[in-house]
């Protein structure tokens, strides 16, 4: 298993030392002067709802040939995205201006009230050339900010604007086999890479590194395009003023839409096209973040290594050096740990429901390494929309035979061996979390439907994302707990006594304490999430997932040594009754992450809008702090497990 781990980084090392690996995102497309340039569009999305919807939905301009879905991945439907096709059409290298687009029908009312509504709760259109966003540029304070889409409008004085003129600028940069070959990273790419043909070889080609657009608000007569057709050149040259807005809409009259393209060579190479979105801002404040953690670690590392070598040791070395009669005089005068040995591994409260959150903790650990390991080395980029998600539920199903393996080997080392259940312990590992995930985002789903939203899972998606759990997911778990029931149990050092020791009265609630110790977690990570919520509620692209998998491997060592540390708390003032307390010791920063969710709603998306949206948020949130629970929880309890079958197993009884 070493050497396959090594193999493995050897290989992910030598695509990361080729000359700019380029493993997101599609392979170099070629285009000669003269090609056509299809803009598609994606869903229209607002910060203010957090609901996507069509760009159809609303009264703009179709393509000629009807509108014709893209083709989308498993990630991309449930993120809500809807790739279309859209009447926008380049040709390479060609710059064309006043081109008319579309007159629309007379606004409706319902169609009047619907972009009026759009254009407050502020909605973004998404256009996208050649995989690549549409990108636009606005100055404030002297500093340029980039943006991602366009407003739908903007409302002036109680007046409704649209933009109904774009102004596209797209740069490209000329096509050089050689860079292109080296870029790819193989020797043979120039075979490898599609061309225009062996007779269009010769001929200068081009690739898209760049889509910018400025949209403008123009008033356009409508009397001058009653003839006009799609593409054909406007009678009057159109001023695009970005500044300025002068198309109110209004009920009963239409809207005529226009655009212009022009091209413009860049020194962008292709494997830095994304680096206009990817830019890395803050990178100081990650670095903070990490210092910070360091920090944490090194002051419970000090803890846990004062408990191992001053306390255990020397306890353990003067207990181990007393012969029969003293010890058995010894152990009349004992105190802390060492009185609860023939109590220390009596069976917790609800023991299937320990196992089975410990397995799916595995599992979620698991599928969170391994994806922001690949996401990381460059595996799952935003230029492959859904690659993230759809690898998250990949891994999930794949490592459901460890969440079947754990669950069960721990179900029969707390039975002492005993085989009897452990197939109902691995169907309930197999159904609990997807269950539970299953039930929020039902009831969110139905949310959605009923607000008409693209983020709605389709019916035909729900019963393919059942038939994964049923047909993989739940099978692969049946075969871990199968291994699992047949690996050997772990023996307990010491045994446990008929009638179980009371416990003294304690000055302060353990529950206290186990609810405190997530704070220190949560001051691992806190920083980190910022960034991680404004990615996914503020339409931000995350991608410093190297930056990400150091703060997940900081917090499982704080995870762990925060369990650890208050385990032997626990033990030494006589409370045997560790098993769920050291879940919960480490599992208890969800409910910081929890409270900082409900903080960034109130202070950070304070104009999130009516209480779908906010419904919304919340669901997504508690299915994510769930996950968080069993996961850290997980690294806990395995930790303070470890902690105690090694303390206990030191120590010579008869």
């Amino acid at each position: 298993m070493g050497n396959f781990g090594i193999w493995v980084l050897t290989i992910c090392l030598l695509f990361q030392s080729g000359y700019g690996f380029y493993l997101p995102g599609s392979y170099p497309h070629k285009y000669v002067v003269g090609d056509p340039l299809s803009v598609k569009v994606n869903s229209l999305t607002s910060i203010d709802t957090e609901m996507p919807f069509s760009y159809y939905s609303l009264p703009f301009c179709k393509p000629a040939e009807g509108v014709k879905d893209s083709a989308e991945n498993l990630g991309e439907l449930l993120m809500g995205d809807r790739i279309e096709n859209s009447p926008y059409r380049f040709k390479m290298y060609a710059n064309e201006s006043d081109i008319f687009l579309c007159q629309s029908d007379k606004l409706s009312p319902d169609n009047f009230k619907l972009l009026k509504e759009r254009i407050d709760e502020m909605y973004q259109v998404n256009l996208i050339l050649d995989n690549l966003p549409a990108i636009r540029y606005t100055k404030k304070d002297g500093f340029m900010l980039r943006w991602t889409g366009y407003p739908v409008g903007v409302k002036v004085q109680d007046v409704y604007y649209v933009f109904n003129h774009l102004k596209f600028k797209v740069l490209v940069h000329k096509y050089d086999e050689t860079n292109v070959a080296r870029v790819m990273g193989t020797g043979d790419a120039a075979e490898v890479i599609p061309t225009m043909g062996n007779e269009g070889s010769d001929l200068p080609g081009y690739m898209v590194v760049g889509f910018e657009m400025v949209p403008c608000s123009v008033m356009h007569n409508v009397n001058l395009v009653k003839n006009l057709k799609m593409y054909e050149k406007y009678p009057s040259q159109i001023k695009c003023d970005s500044t300025t807005v002068s198309m109110p809409i209004k009920e009963g009259e239409p809207i005529v839409f226009t655009y212009e393209v022009a091209f413009e060579e860049s020194d962008i190479k292709w494997p830095s096209r994304w680096d206009a979105y990817l830019k890395m801002e803050g990178s100081k404040v990650h670095w903070f973040s990490i210092l910070n953690s360091l920090m944490v670690i090194t002051f419970l590392a000090g803890i846990v290594l004062v408990i191992f070598l001053r306390t255990v040791r020397r306890d353990l070395t003067r207990y181990e050096e007393l012969d029969k009669e003293a010890q058995a005089q010894m152990n009349e005068e004992l105190s802390g740990w060492k009185l609860v040995v023939g109590d220390v591994f009596r069976a917790p409260s609800n023991p299937a429901l320990l196992c089975i959150m410990v397995g799916d903790g595995v599992q979620i650990l698991g599928m969170a390494v391994v994806t922001i390991l690949f996401a990381a080395l460059g595996f799952m980029s935003p230029a492959s929309r859904g690659t993230l998600l759809t690898g998250m539920l990949f891994f999930y199903m794949i490592l459901g035979i460890a969440a079947g393996y754990v669950s069960v080997r721990l179900w029969r080392t707390i039975g002492c061996g005993d085989h009897k259940g452990w197939v109902s312990v691995a169907w309930r590992a197999a159904c609990f979390f997807p269950g539970i995930a299953f039930l929020i985002l039902t009831t969110l789903n139905f949310l959605l439907w009923g607000s008409h939203s693209t983020g709605a899972i389709p019916f035909s998606l729900f019963v393919i994302l059942l038939l994964l759990w049923f047909c993989i997911s739940v099978p692969l778990t049946l075969v871990g707990g199968y291994f699992g029931a047949k690996a050997p149990h772990i023996d307990y050092p010491v045994r446990t006594n008929q009638i179980p020791r009371e416990i003294p009265a304690q000055k302060y609630p353990s529950w206290l304490l186990v609810l405190g110790a997530g704070t220190l977690p949560f001051g691992t990570l806190f920083i980190e999430l910022f960034f991680i919520m404004s990615s996914i509620w503020m339409g931000r692209v995350y991608y410093v997932f190297g930056f990400l998998f150091i703060v997940l491997i900081l917090l499982v060592v704080v995870c762990a040594e925060v369990s650890l540390v208050l385990t032997y708390m626990h033990l030494c003032v006589e409370d045997w009754k560790w098993w769920w307390k050291s879940f919960f010791a480490s599992g208890s920063v969800a409910i910081y992450i929890f409270l900082y969710s409900v903080n960034y709603l109130i202070f950070d998306l304070k104009s999130l809008s009516g209480p779908v949206s906010a419904t919304l948020y919340l669901g997504y949130s508690l299915f994510m702090v769930l996950a968080i629970l069993f996961a850290t929880g997980t690294i806990g309890f395995l930790s303070s497990f470890w902690f105690v079958h090694y303390l206990f197993s030191s120590v010579k009884l008869d």
